[in-house]
């Protein structure tokens, strides 16, 4: 059972995800946004980056493909209203062709097992099978 996140930049709500992605041992979840009425995440997160001298790691225009670095206005909200934080942060990563993720990084536990049980298994279960 997936769950919808709201993600936030500046307090502006720009899109949702459903984290469906992880690396449980770290405490990451990322998944891939649905954009809200934003026609080129590429331009709105590279302008965004230049304007708040945030770095960018890579960027190809080339490929519409952008990776940055972690974003602090950039927020991620469960349905109730309660901020997902990660201590290092959130960043978005991804192209054109092939969406782009927000990934939050270092979730604590026990928060991170009781948010996303099914990431956690999906982790413990890779050592299980014979």
């Amino acid at each position: 059972m997936s769950k919808l996140y709201n993600i936030t930049l500046s307090g502006t709500l720009i899109g949702t995800s459903d984290l469906e992605k992880a690396d449980a041992p770290m405490g990451v979840a990322f998944g891939l946004i649905e954009f809200n009425g934003i026609e080129s995440p590429y331009e709105f997160f590279k302008e965004y980056c230049l304007k708040n001298n945030i770095v960018i790691n890579t960027d190809d225009p080339e490929f519409e493909f952008i990776d940055t670095q972690v974003i602090s206005e950039l927020k991620v909200f469960r349905q109730d209203g309660m901020e997902i934080k990660g201590v290092a942060g959130n960043a978005i990563t991804g192209m054109k062709d092939e969406g782009y993720e927000i990934s939050i990084l270092g979730i604590p536990y026990p928060f991170y097992e009781e948010e996303f049980p099914h990431h956690v298994k999906e982790y413990e279960n890779m050592f299980n099978k014979e």
